[in-house]
Order: C-alpha cells, then sequence, then structure tokens
C-alpha cells in the first residue's frame, strides 16, 4: 500500500512537477508574448488614428478651401485690374510723351503684380479694350457714340461732318483705338506725319484716290488724315499743273476742286467699240444670196497724269488687251503720245512710224528692196463729260485728223467725218491691275 500511494504519490509529485514546470515555462514565455502583443495594438491603434485624423482633414479642408478661396481671389482680382489699369495708363503717357508720370505707373503696377506686363500680353483677344481702360475714357468713349447717333441721325454737309470730327478727335490722344486688343504693334502708335507719308505712297504718282476714299471709311482718324489739304493740292498740281492756281478758286477746298472741276480719269481706260456691216461676194452657186459680216473693234485709250497717253486699235475684246495698256512703255502695236488738258477738252497727238515695204526689180541686186518711211500723226480733239451717277466718264469726239509725210516729202492731211456709228464715244473703266502696286508717291 505504501508502494502505491508513494508511487500515486510520486506521479502525484511528478504530475505536480511537471505542471509547475509548464507553469515555469508559461511564466518564463509570457512577457515576450505580451510585449508583442502590445506592440501590436500600439501600432495598429496609431495606424487607425492616423486613418481617421487623415479622413477628417480630407472632409475639413474642402470647407476651408471653399470659405477661405473667394475672399483671397476677389483680393487678387483687385490686384490685378488695378495693376492692369496703372499699367494700360503708363502706356498712354508712354504714347504722349510724359515719361516720368508713366515710369510711376510702371512701378505702381509691378508692386501689386510683378508678371502684370505677360498677363497683359496674354488677353485674349475677343475681349473689347474697355475692360482695361479707367472709366474717365469710358465716360468719354459713351459721349462719342451717343453723339455718333445723332451725326447719322442728321445729314449734314462733308466740310460740317469734318469739323465735328476734328473737335471729337481734339479729346482723343491717338488718331484711332483698337476696337480688340493687339498683341502686336497697332497703327495709331505711327505719328500722323509718318501715316500722311503712307498716304503719299497709296495715292501714288498714279493719283489712286480712290483707294485714299476707301481708306477715310475706315474710322474717323483716317477720314480726317484722308482730308489733308496737302494730299489734295499735290494731286491737283498734278492734274492741272500751273493751271491750278495757288488756290482752289471758286472751291471750298482742293478736294472739292479735285472731285468737280472737269478732269481724266487714270485708273482705268477709255473704251469706245465700233461695229459696222460689210457685205461680202456672193457665192458662185447661189447668186441670190448676197452675205454680209458684221464687223466689231475696240479703241482703247489710256492717260497718265504726266500727260502721256497710250493708244490702242484692236479687235480684241478689253479683258485680253486692258493688261497691255499698264506700263508707260507699251510695246507695238500700242502708240504713245501727249495730251493737254484745257477747260472740258482733251488734245491728243499721237505718232506712228511705219515702214512700208514693195519689191523692187528683180533685176536689180543692189536694190533688192525699197523701203519707204511713212510717218503719221494723229490729231485728236474729245470733250469730257460727266452722267448722272458718275463724273467724268464719257469722251465725245469733236475733231479727228491725220497727217502723213513720206520719205520723199510728200505730205497731206485727212479730215475725218464724225459720223457717230464709226466714232462713237468712249467709256471709262476701271482696271484694278493698274493700281495694285506703287512705283513712287506722291509728290
Amino acid at each position: 500500500m505504501s508502494f502505491s500511494i508513494q508511487g500515486s504519490g510520486s506521479n502525484q509529485s511528478s504530475t505536480d512537477s511537471s505542471g509547475e514546470g509548464e507553469d515555469q515555462d508559461e511564466s518564463s514565455s509570457s512577457p515576450n508574448q505580451v510585449a508583442l502583443i502590445v506592440k501590436d495594438t500600439t501600432v495598429e491603434e496609431v495606424l487607425s488614428s492616423f486613418r481617421e485624423k487623415w479622413q477628417k482633414e480630407l472632409q475639413i479642408s474642402p470647407r476651408k478651401k471653399l470659405v477661405a478661396s473667394p475672399a483671397r481671389k476677389e483680393i487678387e482680382d483687385d490686384h490685378e485690374i488695378k495693376a492692369k489699369t496703372y499699367f494700360l495708363n503708363g502706356v498712354e503717357m508712354e504714347k504722349n510723351g510724359k515719361l516720368y508720370e508713366a515710369i510711376q505707373f510702371y512701378r505702381r503696377a509691378v508692386q501689386l503684380v510683378p508678371d502684370i506686363e505677360s498677363r497683359i500680353d496674354n488677353v485674349p483677344r475677343n475681349k473689347p479694350l474697355q475692360e482695361h481702360i479707367p472709366e474717365d475714357e469710358n465716360s468719354d468713349k459713351e459721349e462719342y457714340n451717343e453723339s455718333d447717333d445723332e451725326d447719322e441721325d442728321e445729314e449734314i454737309k462733308d466740310g460740317e461732318l469734318q469739323q465735328r470730327i476734328q473737335k471729337k478727335f481734339s479729346k482723343m490722344s491717338a488718331i484711332c483705338s483698337p476696337k480688340q486688343e493687339q498683341k502686336t504693334t497697332h497703327i495709331s502708335i505711327l505719328p500722323m506725319e509718318m501715316i500722311l507719308y503712307i498716304l503719299r505712297w497709296v495715292v501714288s504718282c498714279d493719283l489712286d484716290l480712290r483707294s485714299l476714299e476707301m481708306f477715310s471709311m475706315v474710322c474717323r482718324g483716317f477720314y480726317l488724315c484722308a482730308r489733308d489739304p496737302e494730299v489734295w493740292r499735290l494731286a491737283c498740281l498734278r492734274v492741272w499743273g500751273l493751271n491750278c492756281g495757288n488756290s482752289p478758286y471758286n472751291f471750298l477746298s482742293w478736294r472739292q476742286m479735285f472731285v468737280e472741276r472737269t478732269r481724266l480719269h487714270f485708273n482705268g481706260c477709255y473704251i469706245g467699240k465700233t461695229t459696222y456691216l460689210r457685205h461680202g461676194e456672193n457665192s458662185f452657186q447661189d447668186q441670190f444670196y448676197r452675205p454680209w459680216h458684221l464687223v466689231a473693234y475696240y479703241r482703247y485709250l489710256r492717260f497718265f497724269p504726266e500727260g502721256i497717253v497710250l493708244v490702242l486699235t484692236s479687235s480684241e475684246e478689253p479683258a485680253q488687251c486692258v493688261g497691255q495698256m499698264k506700263h508707260r512703255n507699251a510695246r507695238s502695236p500700242i502708240l504713245r503720245g501727249y495730251y493737254r488738258l484745257k477747260d472740258d477738252k482733251v488734245i491728243l497727238v499721237v505718232q506712228r512710224q511705219d515702214n512700208k515695204t514693195s519689191q523692187g526689180y528683180k533685176k536689180s541686186k543692189r536694190r533688192a528692196d525699197l523701203r519707204e518711211m511713212a510717218e503719221q500723226t494723229f490729231h485728236m480733239e474729245l470733250q469730257i463729260k460727266s452722267t448722272n451717277k458718275k463724273r467724268h466718264v464719257q469722251l465725245v469726239w469733236t475733231h479727228y485728223s491725220v497727217f502723213t509725210r513720206t520719205l520723199k516729202g510728200d505730205e497731206s492731211t485727212c479730215n475725218f467725218d464724225l459720223v457717230n456709228n464709226r466714232f462713237p464715244p468712249f467709256w471709262f473703266s476701271r482696271v484694278k491691275s493698274y493700281t495694285s502696286e506703287s512705283e513712287s508717291p506722291l509728290q
């Protein structure tokens, strides 16, 4: 019994000892496990807290931006508008020659927005310029617009219109202003003297006054430039020379004298078409049938301001002939002569030299060809007339004769009867290619 008890006791003791060992093992391993568990829990808590804070910041930050950005944006917009106003004022002062005031405006603009110059250059072109102009200038432009409506309602003469525009022009700093913002240099930057010199090239030595009138239809400033009396005085001197006088007698201005006084057009040709019937020969098969032909040919006259005239007679259509008369030094068969303007009549003198060849006797080898020089001089006198719609567009025949002189000294003069169907009047037709280029300015 004792053995068994001891055995059991031993077993119990062994079991107890083993249990204590396990407890010792557990007790020995528990601190490490606790440390790991605590460490894991702390990391997870930190991560979770970070996530919660991050999510809260994401939820709160847009609201803060929405609340704070409008006020800040308004301040920035106000600064940019003021800076643009200062900068544009500086540009105007620089145009007017007030450099010191311009520098002050530039400094104020740069203090508000350092890159204001680049921002002004990047303004879209479709935005009107009035957004960047001070209120004073806008009020002036509104007054101009109201007065424009009054001017359109009233019928006024050219002289009165010019006086009214000059009064408004005195309030403006430049001859014109761009309707939309420009990135390149605008023509309003140029001084008045330079624009007038450009207009002399526009008119040119060929007196293209039609282009000058189209230039005046752009704006008020261009209208005043196109009404410069010196340009019109030079045009009158080029047309009438010494007969023009020192002042536009019987006329209010040089322009009125050029428009209303009888003269010629130089930007086209005067064309006259002649048609007549010519009977043909009967056919040997049909003796009762007699054919006839309708013959048509054209006469062309091209005048130049310095007194040169080009004459051409051809059966070709005007579209094929007018291009040959563009330059003064035209080739054959175009004849070159001179004209003189006297009151409402123009007198032309055109000379031609023909080589007439006649076959000599074949027996004479030294004189195989006998050449005779025939010199012909055409004298023409035409009257300038106007119609109800256009001025100086018709030339009517009043005299025509041909003087012929041969090499042998024989002379003859032939005077023509000016029948209407054989000598119809000339009608002016403008040719665009004549004024497409300018060789020299108006002088």
